[in-house]
């Protein structure tokens, strides 16, 4: 048994494309807002991927964990939906070819994981990767989403008009496939949308616009971000009018616009968030969810 196969409707083989980027979010890992995830299913929309190469399930999902959903009609089982890694193929706006890499991150077997998407990705001629992920920090809805980057590569790392970190943190399945895609001489980054702390329990579709712009810009695509721009002016909207409604709210908010703008010179990051200690934002939060939840519209 092969660790993937590939769909029949490219008859088994693999197609021929023209240094096409691959764009990884994998499901499992940080992802504030799920504004990746909500990214990942837009750029599917947008650029109309079919099915290219489903990875074995039972090489790479501990089905203990990651059951499959039973579709029950009337007591028969009509079907087994099993969860596992794709790849899947679209194109942009230009007709340029798209890979997104999707799905579950793998239950074990990370490495092997990584070099299957390397071969595959040798053969297709892939030029870049990006992967995307989301993560909540002390930041005000009414500013422009950040976004802050990762990568192998020092120089590529340091040509990116992205917030760059030091940190020591636990590591997801595209911070291996970077690595994993540097060793083998293919460009690499990670692409991380930083989401308003008090709204990282509900969908942010501000941070997932800002994400695929991101991809754009990065990977020399074009996808449209119309639809979520429109959701996320619509939610702006609702979270101005909750937050004028509570004096504590909007001196928590003042502090947010302070801190951003001390540590945003010019549109650009400076080092450290600075500010001094910020205001809780679960009160706020859990005002949020309530609000959206009664003024949700059909």
């Amino acid at each position: 048994m092969t660790d993937y196969r590939i769909s029949p409707e490219f008859d088994g083989k693999l197609p021929v494309l023209q240094q096409p980027v691959l764009v990884a979010m994998l499901t499992g890992w940080i992802d504030a807002s799920a504004a990746a995830a909500a990214a990942m299913e837009a750029l599917v929309t947008e650029t109309n991927a079919v099915p290219l190469i489903e990875f074995d399930a039972d090489t790479f999902v501990d089905y203990r964990a990651r059951r499959p959903l039973m579709e029950l009609r009337d007591g028969v089982i009509t079907k087994l939906n099993w969860s596992a890694p794709r790849i899947m193929l679209g194109h942009d706006k230009n007709n340029e070819p798209v890979l997104l890499l999707t799905g579950p991150e793998p239950d074990s077997r990370w490495q092997h994981f990584a070099q299957c998407v390397i071969e595959l990705s040798e053969q297709m001629k892939v030029r870049r990767m990006l992967g995307m992920g989301a993560y909540p920090i002390a930041t005000p809805h009414t500013r422009a989403v950040k976004i802050s980057c990762t990568s192998p590569d020092a120089h590529l790392a340091s040509l990116l008009p992205f917030i760059k970190s030091s940190v020591d943190v636990p590591a997801g399945i595209e911070a291996v496939l970077e690595q994993s895609m540097f060793n083998h001489g293919i460009q690499s980054v990670g692409l991380w949308a930083q989401v308003p702390h008090y709204v990282a329990s509900m969908s942010y579709p501000a941070a997932a616009a800002a994400l695929i712009a991101a991809v754009c810009d990065t990977g020399g695509i074009s996808i449209s971000t119309d639809a979520l721009r429109e959701q996320a002016g619509v939610q702006r909207e609702r979270l101005d009018q909750l937050v004028r409604g509570n004096s504590e709210h909007l001196a928590m908010l003042s502090q947010l616009e302070t801190a951003f703008d001390n540590t945003h010179i010019d549109g650009m990051p400076t080092s450290g968030f600075g500010g001094g200690p910020l205001p809780s934002g679960d009160e706020l939060a859990a005002e949020l969810e309530q609000f959206l939840r009664d003024n949700q519209t059909d």
